[in-house]
C-alpha cells in the first residue's frame, strides 16, 4: 500500500517545483511505485485475478503518460526513464 510518506518521497524525487503533484513525471513515478508494490503482492498471491487486472490497467495508464511525455518533452522523458529504471 502506498502510504503518505512513500508517496511524498516519490513526489520529491521527480517534482518540477515544491507544490507539483500533477505533472506527468510525478504521475509516472507514482504509478511505477504502485506497479512495483502490486507486482510483489501478485508474486505471493498468484491466484488474485482481480489485482492482476488492476495491475494491467496501471501499466496501460503509465504507458499513456510516458507516450505523452515522450512526444512533448523528450529530454525530461529520458531523465525520468533513467531515474525510475524503466526499460525504454
Amino acid at each position: 500500500m502506498l502510504t503518505k510518506r512513500k508517496k511524498a518521497n516519490q513526489i520529491t524525487k521527480v517534482a518540477r517545483h515544491d507544490t507539483d503533484t500533477g505533472s506527468p513525471e510525478v504521475q509516472v513515478a507514482l504509478l511505477t511505485r504502485r506497479i512495483e508494490e502490486l507486482s510483489q503482492h501478485l508474486s505471493k498471491n498468484n491466484k488474485d485475478k482481480h489485482s492482476r487486472r488492476g495491475l494491467l490497467g496501471l501499466v496501460a495508464d503509465r504507458r499513456k503518460h510516458l507516450k505523452y511525455l515522450e512526444e512533448n518533452n523528450k529530454r525530461m522523458y529520458g531523465t525520468l526513464v533513467k531515474k525510475l529504471g524503466l526499460k525504454k
